[in-house]
């Protein structure tokens, strides 16, 4: 397990909103570098910080990945902003 990768030892998310948060900065560092930390606020979009579709599928489907998520992709891009995105993801799992 590396350090980025926030799953427990069984391989379930951690996903409280903190760590979410920190997830999705570091991926964003990652993908959108030239980004200061400080822009990834709650009611902006990945759009709002320069992400274009592709940089944004990526964000979404690293950062999934990083949870340990089972979200659908789709599900996971309608979320309208930031603060959402956070919410929703360390929110409880969605049933099929």
């Amino acid at each position: 397990m590396t350090s980025t990768d926030v799953r427990t030892e069984r391989g379930t998310p951690a996903a409280d909103e903190a760590t979410v948060r920190a997830a999705l900065l570091d991926v964003v560092a990652e993908i959108l570098p030239d980004v200061p930390a400080a822009e990834v606020r709650d009611d902006r979009n990945l759009k709002d910080l320069g992400a274009d579709s592709v940089d944004r599928v990526e964000i979404l489907i690293t950062l999934t990945r990083r949870l340990g998520s089972g979200e659908d992709i789709s599900r996971v891009a309608a979320v309208p902003d930031i603060g959402s995105l956070i919410a929703y993801l360390a929110g409880p799992p969605t049933t099929p």
